[in-house]
């Protein structure tokens, strides 16, 4: 595992991160800013953590992020896809455990398009009898 590096690409709604996993102590750096400075959330920090956790490589591997598009919450979800699937390259062993969990799952939820005729995608003009 000398000078190793595992990489990952994940994506939620919008957002895409290229996810690079190095051996090291456990720092995730995104978009070469420290993980507690780039999201002001707790639970945030905790989705990116979930798959290193669920895996038990949390203090094995520095995560690298590079994110871009969306807000916070759908890049917290892209880079989670993104480390569950570099952690797959890592050691294939980790699928079940990830898998069942939910992690290497692509969420398909996206915005619904506008509609003719209405003003948002279900919101219709406002009523009037007169």
């Amino acid at each position: 595992m000398a000078n190793a590096k595992y990489y990952g690409t994940g994506r939620r709604k919008s957002s895409v991160a290229r996810v690079y996993l190095v051996p090291g102590t456990g720092k995730v750096t995104i978009n070469k800013r420290d993980m507690d400075e780039y999201f002001g959330l707790e639970t945030l920090k905790v989705i990116v953590r979930q798959p290193l956790v669920t895996t038990e490589t949390a203090d094995k591997f520095d995560v690298r992020v590079n994110v871009c598009g969306g807000g916070y919450t759908g890049q917290a979800g892209a880079i989670r896809h993104g480390i569950a699937r570099a952690l797959l390259t890592v050691d294939a062993d980790y699928r079940p455990a990830l898998k069942s969990a939910g992690f290497l799952t692509r969420d398909p939820r996206m915005k619904e398009r506008k509609k003719y005729g209405l003003k948002a995608a279900r919101r219709a003009p406002q009523f009037s009898k007169r």
